[in-house]
């Protein structure tokens, strides 16, 4: 990629295509901390609807010093976007190619008939032109033929077995592949202006603890100083006691009061959105997401129907993961 290919995609980024997107991935590997880079590698992503927009939205936010910033590129109309003429375009290019002839083509059963059919002629060809011999003998040769037919049918049966088996693990495969599509599972996170908790959440960067190191205090030569220091310090707390008045004792009848947190409460649900329960589900966070939604049955009634269905499917969705 030049320089006017990618001042192009500066001014127009709607226009990244996937060739571009893979040499602005290339780039981005490069040089980490190169910001205009990595925003056009995320919309590149976005107008794709590629599954790894929600891996480089961490990234992008790990190398990015001001995070309020890429939570307001992201959440712009010119990034959600998408352009529509590309699109348009090419399904205008699809319905005017001119078709010459149509052909359907119909697949034909085919029929494998059993290698034992052409054997056995072979054999009793042989017998026929052979000399002639008694009757006993070839139906003795028959009944080998036929005993040399069940020893080779009984593999026949073995991989019918195996396809069976086969079957049930490729429905297996199908039925865990069902639900994250339901889910909407890799899809782009799309967030609102008002969704910063969840934009939060998704991020959740590692927070580096300060080291804590042992200071090494200095042994006092000097026990004089010590001792003065102990002196001061007693003066200080007789004085304390003598003007303050002393602290009526803890009433032991009184409980103390918990605050619990309740997720159904309306002074909580303020925070849960639709994003956020995606956000826990992308994470595999299953009990979060399954009280997201039941958060957001309450919240909005009319979608309640849709909700429920969301979290039979995060539920078989956690069984199988199990």
């Amino acid at each position: 990629m030049n320089v006017t290919e990618y001042t192009s995609l500066i001014n127009k980024p709607d226009a990244i295509n996937d060739i571009q997107c893979i040499s602005l991935e290339k780039i981005v590997q490069e040089f980490p901390y190169f910001q205009s880079a990595r925003a056009l590698y995320l919309k590149g992503l976005y107008n794709q609807n590629s599954f790894k927009y929600n891996y480089a939205l961490k990234i992008t936010a790990a190398h990015t010093t001001d995070r309020s910033i890429l939570f307001d590129f992201i959440t712009s109309s010119s990034f959600t976007a998408i352009q529509k003429g590309l699109y348009e375009k090419k399904i205008a290019e699809l319905l005017e190619i001119t078709v010459v002839e149509s052909e359907i083509i119909t697949p034909e059963e085919s029929r494998l008939e059993p290698r034992i059919n052409t054997i056995e002629e072979s054999i009793l060809i042989s017998i026929k032109n052979a000399s002639p011999t008694s009757e006993s003998e070839i139906v003795e040769v028959a009944v080998s033929i036929l005993d040399s037919k069940t020893e080779l049918e009984i593999p026949e049966t073995a991989q019918e077995q195996t396809i069976e088996i086969d079957e049930i693990v490729i429905e297996a495969k199908k039925t865990e592949e069902i639900f994250p599509k339901k889910l909407d599972i890799g899809k782009p996170l799309e967030f609102s202006k008002s969704e910063k908790h969840s934009f939060q959440e998704w991020l959740q960067l590692s927070k580096f603890q300060p080291i804590v190191r042992e200071e090494i205090t200095p042994i006092q030569e000097h026990t004089s100083e010590s001792d003065l220091d102990k002196q001061k310090k007693s003066e200080l707390i007789d004085t304390f006691i003598e003007k303050n008045p002393k602290i009526p004792p803890v009433k032991r009848d009184v409980v103390p009061t918990n605050v619990i947190f309740e997720p159904s409460k309306p002074d909580n649900s303020y925070l849960m959105t639709e994003t956020l329960a995606r956000v826990y589900l992308e994470q595999k966070k299953y009990q979060k997401a399954i009280q997201a939604y039941e958060i957001l049955i309450l919240k909005y009634p009319e979608k309640s129907s849709f909700f429920a269905d969301h979290i039979l499917d995060i539920k078989n969705l956690q069984q199988n993961n199990t």
